[in-house]
């Protein structure tokens, strides 16, 4: 049997270069199905190239990557991403209700129309994220924290196994990310396994439960309470960190 299916992820050997310097380089990395993961470093230290790079939106140099054993093209129905709410173009003609149902079109084919059954699904992920009054709004009238509420919406429609997020708490405002926090832990109990990449230190440890600790290469990953300490930062951010008191980080710099 092959190990890598205990793993919801298996990343081995994964190098992407840009202009002959790399990116990420010689990544190795297994993450167990039903964790709730942070992808934390320094800007510029790869972490949405991790990203993309596992779901084949940019090329590798090396490696291979694994979902739960089995190649991306494989796997792609378990798969949902929310990208980078920044690298979408908010300004193009659609609703949100049909936004969110575009998550649908994995498993439906995009020559087969939804349906009423569709709609129901995602009117009820619009509602999950507090979202449904705004059904047949454009997207182009919405704040920035009802844009990414929208693209959440579209990935929990897939219904998928394992979830990456690139920055979804990223210049969003107080009542977006509490709904963002509600559904990965929501999600984390319906034994899904979801990725994200962050940037504020002090709330790891209050929202994730495994942690992967990325400066080009991977520095620590592993359990919060064990991989999520003073000296582990402090490799990873080149020593710009201050300290932590009771478990919580005080003051440091993610540049």
């Amino acid at each position: 049997m092959d190990t890598r299916q205990s793993f919801a992820l298996s990343v081995d050997d994964l190098t992407v270069a840009y202009d002959e310097k790399p990116a990420i380089w010689d990544i190795d990395l297994d993450v167990p199905a039903g964790v709730l993961m942070a992808i934390v470093g320094p800007n510029g230290a790869g972490k949405s190239t991790l990203i993309k790079a596992a779901l084949n939106l940019i090329p590798r140099a090396a490696g291979t990557v694994a979902f739960y054993g089995e190649p991306y093209e494989r796997a792609r129905p378990l798969v949902g991403y929310v990208p980078q709410r920044g690298s979408v173009d908010w300004d193009f003609p659609t609703s949100v209700l049909d936004v969110v149902t575009m998550g649908l079109y994995g498993k439906l084919g995009w020559f087969r129309r939804p349906g009423r059954a569709q709609r129901e699904l995602a009117l009820a992920a619009l509602e999950q994220v507090g979202l449904l009054e705004y059904a047949d709004r454009q997207i182009s009238q919405l704040s920035g924290g009802q844009q990414q509420r929208t693209f959440l919406a579209r990935a929990l429609v897939q219904d998928a196994q394992i979830y990456f997020m690139d920055e979804p708490f990223a210049a969003v405002d107080a009542v977006t990310e509490n709904a963002i926090v509600n559904i990965l832990r929501e999600l984390n109990k319906r034994g899904k396994t979801v990725l994200v990449v962050h940037h504020d230190l002090q709330t790891v440890a209050e929202y994730f439960d495994w942690v992967t600790l990325l400066n080009v290469e991977v520095i620590a990953s592993g359990r919060t309470s064990e991989t999520f300490t003073l000296a582990n930062l402090r490799k990873t951010y080149g020593g710009r960190v201050s300290t932590l008191h009771g478990g919580q980080l005080l003051a440091a710099s993610a540049t």
